[in-house]
Formats: structure tokens, C-alpha cells, sequence
């Protein structure tokens, strides 16, 4: 699991520096009924450096696990308005059907970030209450 959870802390720090060194392909994606869209970028690139770095940090992952599957709901508007308007990616037009395909892929966001952060290990250590009174 160190390994898929490295690749998924990897993965968010990458697309969070993206936002820092790439707002403008992150601007053309923006819902136009978000106000301050550069701050908005910002902000969610920030929390996907934060989140990435918290997936690190065995004490920090479980609230990094909760912060990123906020933000990866938090921005899933953007993701429905850049299929619905058919919006490239930094200037690419891509075919529709790889727009909509995001959309599940956040899902799936949401569930890798989840089996890495989130869910409870089993712990063999735990005991099972004496049930002789």
C-alpha cells in the first residue's frame, strides 16, 4: 500500500505545483459563477501540495485523506462544466468523450485517496472480548 499511496501523494503535489506554474490552463476551466477564480486556483493547488506532502505523514494522512476527498468534490463542478462546454485541457481540444470520462475518474480519485488514507487497517492485535462471566 506505501507504494500506491507514494504514487497518489506524488500525483497530487504534481498537479498542485501545476496550479502555481499553470494557472491559465486552470482559468479556462473555471465555472463562470465562481467568484476570484485565481484565488480559487490557488487555494486548491495549495491543498493538493498540502494533501499530497499529509499523505507522507502517517500522523497527518487520515486528515489529509478527509481534506483531499473534500477537494476532490469541491472541484468536480469544474469538471462538469469543462465536459458539458467541451473545454481542452491548456489550449488541447480533446474529444468529448475523454471530457466525460473524467468524471467517474474522480470517483475513482475518491476511492484510491480513501483505500490509502481513510479506510481502517485491520489490526491483529486486537482482542476479542472475553465472553466467560
Amino acid at each position: 500500500m506505501s507504494i500506491l499511496r507514494t504514487l497518489l501523494a506524488l500525483f497530487f503535489m504534481f498537479a498542485g505545483a501545476l496550479h502555481f506554474i499553470r494557472p491559465e490552463a486552470y482559468m479556462q476551466i473555471m465555472p463562470p459563477y465562481l467568484p476570484q477564480p485565481l484565488l480559487l486556483i490557488y487555494i486548491s493547488g495549495f491543498c493538493e501540495l498540502a494533501g499530497g506532502v499529509g499523505l507522507l505523514i502517517a500522523r497527518l494522512r487520515r486528515s489529509a485523506g478527509y481534506g483531499l476527498v473534500a477537494l476532490l468534490i469541491a472541484v468536480f463542478p469544474a469538471n462538469i462544466h469543462m465536459a458539458i462546454n467541451h473545454i481542452g485541457v491548456a489550449g488541447l481540444a480533446l474529444p468529448a468523450w475523454l471530457l466525460w470520462l473524467r468524471l467517474p475518474l474522480q470517483m475513482l480519485l475518491i476511492a484510491w485517496v480513501w483505500a490509502c488514507a481513510l479506510r481502517q487497517p485491520f489490526d491483529r492485535r486486537a482482542k476479542l472480548p472475553d465472553l466467560e462471566t
